[in-house]
């Protein structure tokens, strides 16, 4: 079980991961436009919430987390990647809603609406960016829960090494990228986030 504690200390967790590898992800922004800035909008998006985070006690409830957390997200938002990146925790707190802890059932039901919010956003859905490599990841979770999987940890575990895997096939997906042989940029920030998560 995910308790509201561990959903706090990995949201402070992710980013700190995310601030650390800042400048690699914003060398990897080509697309939409090469602004070099995707790292950077994500790593101040998701600070606004680690900030929001480290004033919450020990008890508190996934629940409440994930809903200071989204609000906090949402208000800090910067740049298409970081309005993406706080669509997909709003969908998590709806998905953990009323919960004081989550298994893994809970966790593949709230990535699932954050794809939907985040796909839902955006007026043209480009796949090869940090939606491909989200709903990769939700896809995933929601196979493992299909196979009976409750080991939280190896759950975990085998989404972000998927989310890694479409992260890699990015480049067959959208041109620009292949020709620059990089990886999504916002892609590689969402993966950043989970992994430190």
């Amino acid at each position: 079980m995910i308790t509201g504690k561990m959903f706090r200390d990995g949201v402070i967790s992710a980013s700190n991961n995310i601030a650390n590898s800042r400048s690699e992800v914003d060398a990897l922004n080509i697309f939409p436009v090469p602004d070099g800035d995707t790292g950077t909008n994500m790593s101040m998006t998701i600070g606004a919430a680690a900030k929001e985070m480290a004033v919450l006690p020990d008890d508190c409830t996934i629940g409440d987390a994930s809903a200071r957390c989204a609000s906090a997200l949402l208000r800090g938002a910067r740049g298409n990647s970081g309005v993406i990146l706080s669509l997909i925790f709003r969908g998590f707190s709806k998905g953990f809603k009323g919960l004081e802890t989550a298994d893994s059932k809970a966790v593949a039901n709230a990535f699932e609406l954050g794809v939907k919010a985040a796909y839902k956003a955006v007026m043209k859905p480009k796949e090869g960016t940090i939606l491909t490599v989200a709903r990769g990841a939700s896809d995933k979770a929601k196979e493992l829960c299909e196979d009976g999987a409750d080991d939280l940890e190896q759950f975990l575990g085998t989404v972000i090494e998927h989310a890694r895997y479409v992260l890699s096939q990015t480049p067959e997906m959208l041109p620009v990228l292949k020709q620059a042989g990089v990886v999504d940029s916002g892609g590689q920030g969402l993966v950043e986030v989970l992994s430190g998560a």
